[in-house]
């Protein structure tokens, strides 16, 4: 064929062309223009070798409605399948549970905001922001996280006093790493006490709960390292920070549990303009930790003390450790002056939760090689949060404050180790809740099989049984197996007559004569977890 020869002869683009635009019925004219047509070949030439093809792809059937479809989740996204959704099922439990156990009701809001919502309340991580396309004149963004949202919440119904949780999905453009739980696309649970309080209660009840939650889930060794906002801009100003300057450099700071110092002092001066020597005395300052002694060293500090807000938070901080005392979880939590927390709408107390030993360790392919056999689990911070009590006036049209303090629980990275401890102990995990299958021993019993569990159904029992007229009774107690259905109630010609199921164990294969009568309450006692 003249086109077919003319692309190979020239360049290959021409085949691209001729396949995208002709084959697909563009105008043939669009893709001469793009070609380039030489001297000599005229439109109405390509046009006619054009029409060849299409008449014979028509002749061999074409391929409509065969279109290859990239089969995998858009980057930063995952599935979950029934093994992970049981996990991911316990640990929203065992959160939710703490979040309730502390008071809290729940709400709801949309997953897209206004776009202005959203701008400008998350400094330098605002260029992860998910804006979504005009539709019809209202610019909209997807939420960054559920903070933001629930302060436009409480400006818009004018509510003063709250404590709420919210779980729910978040979306961040953000560079995906999934084996350490760092999606585009990721759940947050958050808990926040909203209204004027005395100093420190809510913030130490925050603390508290964070540290119920990872004792509970049982993740491993963890800290709760606790700073304020109020001390770092104080400290940003002894050390010779410029007011325009503390906002960009408190970001760079939020780097230090990524980077080591080295790195973090070349960015504030090499990119962030900041002379060396402010820059030696942040970093004098940022490695330091400790507890409440540390708080009152501070307060002695011949240039803290000259900062009325760094004296502020250091005298919050010290209130802070006594409440937390008393709530005795003072053993995991160290107030660290490195933390930062890069978010533009923190005003005092901040904190971040963070796993010294995952608890879990994974085979590593570099064992084969002579390297060590294990390497330990990396997930970053599973827990961070703080005060917030200038964001609800920011929406308010009468710039109304409410003072706000909360934390979001990590789920994600809780959820990646959750997984791989559960894959390293060989756990059988159960991804139904069936606490009985209904079976029979012999043929033509299917009527009596569905008899029996819709009565198990209407009783508020869970309960299963298999979709066959006639199963094999071996096939049933198999399925039992697999699936961890803890019971079987068998019917067979003699139970029917004696007016009894036959209730089996599935773990013990015991069995016992059990009357109709008492079957429902036999089986709830047998599986009180259920």
């Amino acid at each position: 064929m003249f086109l077919y020869s003319w692309c190979c002869g020239t360049n290959m683009l021409g085949m691209f062309c001729v396949r995208t635009f002709g084959l697909l019925g563009c105008r043939t004219s669009t893709f001469a223009r793009l070609l380039h047509t030489p001297p000599g070949i005229t439109v109405a030439q390509i046009d006619e070798e054009v029409a060849k093809l299409l008449e014979l792809k028509a002749r061999l059937g074409g391929d409509e409605g065969k279109h290859q479809f990239v089969l995998k989740t858009a980057k930063g996204t995952r599935d979950y399948n029934p093994k992970q959704m049981a996990i991911r099922e316990r640990v929203f439990n065992t959160i939710i549970s703490s979040f309730k156990r502390h008071g809290a009701e729940t709400i709801d809001t949309p997953v897209f905001e206004l776009k202005e919502t959203l701008t400008g309340k998350y400094g330098e991580d605002s260029k992860l922001i998910y804006d979504l396309k005009d539709q019809g004149g209202e610019l909209l963004s997807l939420r960054y996280d559920l903070t933001v949202p629930f302060a436009r919440y409480l400006a818009m119904n004018k509510i003063t006093n709250i404590k709420r949780y919210h779980i729910a999905k978040v979306y961040r453009r953000d560079n995906p790493a999934m084996t350490r739980g760092r999606y585009r696309e990721f759940y947050q649970c958050d808990f926040d006490i909203a209204g004027q309080y005395d100093a420190m209660i809510p913030d130490a009840e925050c603390l508290k709960i964070v540290h119920e939650i990872l004792n509970e889930l049982d993740l491993g060794d963890f800290c709760i390292k606790v700073n304020d906002r109020r001390i770092l801009d104080g400290m940003f100003a002894v050390c010779g920070v410029p007011d325009n300057k503390f906002r960009t450099i408190c970001s760079t700071v939020d780097k230090l549990d990524k980077m080591p110092w080295d790195e973090v002092k070349k960015e504030m001066v090499e990119e962030k303009g900041l002379s060396e020597e402010a820059a030696d005395q942040i970093g004098e300052y940022v490695s330091m930790q400790g507890g409440r002694d540390l708080a009152e060293r501070l307060l002695q500090d011949q240039k803290m003390s000259q900062s009325k807000q760094a004296c502020a938070g250091l005298s919050d901080i010290k209130l802070l450790f006594s409440y937390l005392e008393l709530f005795q979880v003072t053993d995991k939590v160290v107030f660290d002056l490195s933390l930062a927390r890069g978010l533009d709408y923190y005003t005092g107390v901040i904190y971040e939760a963070v796993l010294t030993q995952a608890g879990v360790t994974l085979a590593s392919a570099e064992a084969e090689n002579g390297a060590p056999a294990e390497e330990r689990v990396s997930v970053g911070s599973v827990a961070g949060g703080g005060r917030y009590d200038g964001l609800v006036g920011m929406f308010d049209p009468k710039g109304r404050r409410v003072p706000c303090v909360g934390v979001s629980i990590g789920i994600e990275r809780i959820f990646s180790i959750m997984e791989q401890k559960a894959e390293a102990s060989a756990e059988k995990v159960r991804t139904t809740e069936v606490q009985v299958l209904v079976a029979s021993a012999q043929k033509n019993l299917l009527e009596e099989r569905l008899k029996l569990i819709s009565e198990l159904w209407e009783a508020g029992i869970k309960a299963e049984l298999m979709y066959k007229k006639n199963p094999k009774l071996l096939s049933q107690l198999q399925y039992c197996e697999e699936s961890g259905i803890p019971l079987v109630a068998i019917l067979g010609e003699q139970e029917l007559k004696d007016g009894v199921v036959k209730l089996r164990m599935v773990a013990t294969r015991e069995e016992a004569d059990i009357s109709r009568a008492d079957l429902i309450d036999e089986i709830r006692r047998r599986t009180p977890q259920a």
